[in-house]
């Protein structure tokens, strides 16, 4: 499976939620990008968000997010050569 730039856009949106508050949702507002849009509503269509347009993680939407916050430092962090 590859990187689609679907895929990539979802990972965005779950870049966006704050981990360390589950009372903190998330609104993509209908004048946002058509690709964040459509990410944001893949995510709930496949059960990590509670609303089209955002809202809150699921169970499994915030292991998502972990996943994908926990790989983006993994990724960002210099490593020497």
């Amino acid at each position: 499976m590859a990187y689609t730039p679907e895929l990539v856009a979802e990972l965005e949106i779950l870049r966006l939620f704050n981990l360390d508050n589950s009372l903190e949702g998330l609104k993509v507002h209908h004048d946002a990008s058509r690709e964040a849009v459509a990410a944001a509503q893949r995510l709930h269509a496949k059960g990590l968000t509670t609303q089209p347009d955002g809202g809150y993680l699921t169970s499994l939407g915030r292991d998502a997010a972990e996943h994908a916050q926990v790989l983006l430092t993994i990724l960002s962090d210099s490593v020497p050569a």
